[in-house]
């Protein structure tokens, strides 16, 4: 099992129909997913062809909070929301996916399921035609299950590989479903697990996360990478300004998943 220790004290026929400009390097599009269900997705493009297309998941309830007419530069205070820009420097076309119009309310207990794929698959064919470029999924905290059950469920369409970072493994009281509902042994892609040694957040834990490397029986190609130190937390445990969140290293854990995801296309 290879491990790191890192110590730091959308379609283009929908996008035509949508009279969305491919240029534009910042806007908010409405896909369509499944019948009569339509998913609000933020696209960061960067300045130059990206080397990988990453759609990013928040965590908690799923909800991104993303409307139109879009305001350029907004962030959420999730931690792959507010690192999209880096994201974006690092060469990559982001995509911050909202939760689906009859899921407005949000995806307890909704995300290990074959619709909420459904609506993943159509978000990769999009990508897939707006950049050719491999189409990667990026989860945090409760957006792990998204991307794990993504990758689990689509044999034809899904992602050409998958990062969880700040893995849920353990029931509470808002949610049953965990990274571990999930198939894990049938996700036949690559994995790169991220998780904070000092991670307080007890639906969260360091040995629960790398204990998902065991299960990954079927992965070509996984990792487990370790991080630790920060600031002091400003949050809950749980939340995103917190160890849970990577806070006051963002950018470093951002860079190395960047350079993990580039090095194994």
């Amino acid at each position: 099992m290879a491990r790191w220790i890192i110590r730091l004290c959308l379609s283009a026929g929908v996008l035509a129909s949508l009279g969305t400009p491919p240029s534009a390097a910042e806007q908010v599009l409405s896909i369509p997913s499944r019948p009569g269900v339509t998913e609000n997705v933020l696209i960061i493009r960067p300045p130059a062809a990206p080397a990988a297309s990453v759609v990013l998941f928040v965590g908690g309830p799923g909800k991104a909070g993303l409307k139109m007419p879009w305001q350029p530069g907004h962030r959420g205070g999730n931690f792959l929301f507010r690192s999209a820009d880096r994201f974006v420097q690092n060469g990559l076309l982001v995509a911050v996916i909202d939760a689906p119009s009859d899921h407005a309310d949000g995806l307890w207990d909704w995300r290990t399921g074959a619709e909420h794929a459904a609506d993943i698959a159509a978000l990769i064919a999009a990508l897939r035609a707006e950049a050719k470029a491999p189409v990667w999924l990026i989860g945090t905290s409760m957006g792990t299950l998204s991307a794990a059950n993504a990758a689990a469920r689509l044999k034809t369409g899904g992602p050409d590989g998958i990062v969880l970072t700040s893995s849920v493994t353990e029931s509470t009281r808002r949610s049953q479903e965990t990274v571990r509902t999930v198939r894990l042994e049938d996700i036949a892609v690559p994995v790169l697990i991220v998780h904070h040694e000092h991670d307080g957040c007890r639906a969260s834990t360091y040995a629960g996360a790398e204990a998902l490397m065991d299960r990954l029986t079927h992965s070509p190609k996984r990792q487990f990478m370790a991080f630790d130190g920060g600031d002091p937390p400003r949050s809950d445990p749980c939340e995103a300004f917190a160890q849970h969140g990577y806070l006051g290293i963002e950018n470093k854990v951002v860079d190395a998943i960047a350079a993990w995801i580039k090095a194994a296309r």
